[in-house]
């Protein structure tokens, strides 16, 4: 396993994506989808972690038409009011055409076994829903993706499996917006939710304020089994 960068081209520009690799020679491939702190250490981590669990993971620098290159934390003011910037400036679609782009770009590693999957945290949630109805991702994951309640009409479109994990206290998804999101995802058949009670926005976070060893390993867990299932 090693971390090293690819660049993926697309017709407005080009663009960078972190990237690990397993120890197999062939394998299942993962799109790390970033939070609004830019491809950070933590984002980093969490594709090397993959990459240890025996997936190609790759983790693409979606802020890059903004300002390519964003690496911040969640430890000062200062980095949450640029995050937040960031957030605000986002192209949501475009952002969802950058994700394709890098699927189509690992799927053809020689690396890759064919099956790609995503995942996201927070933004990254939001695009990780939208993987699944926009994208031929072949398994996603969403973390407590925020705005999903005026999403959920989408849902229509999945075809593939998508596990979703929701923070009960989740400070940017209120109580009426998670309501929402059982109300149309429940019944779903492709659609596995999992609620934290108790848990805040960002629990799986490694240091975050909010962040819950025990909750971040069962939702980890039930991630790689979810990945396991879904792309062998």
């Amino acid at each position: 396993m090693s971390g090293e960068r690819l660049t993926i081209k697309t017709p407005d520009g080009e663009f960078s994506a972190y990237v690990a690799r397993p120890a197999a020679a062939k394998a299942p491939a993962v799109v790390v989808i970033q939070e609004i702190f830019g491809v950070n250490a933590v984002m980093r981590e969490i594709t090397d972690e993959l990459a240890a669990a025996g997936y190609l993971a790759i983790c693409p620098d979606l802020f890059w038409r903004i300002e390519p290159g964003i690496d911040i934390t969640d430890r000062s003011k200062e980095e949450w009011d640029r995050a937040f910037e960031l957030f605000n400036a986002f192209d949501v679609d475009k952002g969802v055409e950058d994700i394709q782009a890098t699927v189509d770009l690992i799927r053809k590693d020689p690396g890759c076994n064919g099956k790609v999957g995503s995942v996201g945290y927070c933004l990254g949630g939001k695009l990780a829903f939208l993987t699944a109805t926009r994208t031929d991702v072949d398994a996603a994951v969403a973390y407590y993706g925020v705005g999903l309640d005026s999403l959920t009409g989408e849902a229509q479109k999945i075809t593939r499996p998508l596990l979703m994990h929701i923070a009960t206290e989740d400070g940017f998804v209120p109580k009426e917006a998670q309501a929402a999101i059982h109300a149309a995802l429940d019944n779903h058949p492709l659609i596995t939710i999992h609620d934290y009670v108790g848990r805040d926005h960002a629990f799986a976070r490694t240091g975050g304020d909010h962040y819950d060893a025990g909750d971040a390993a069962l939702a980890n867990q039930r991630t790689l089994d979810f990945f396991k299932a879904n792309l062998g």
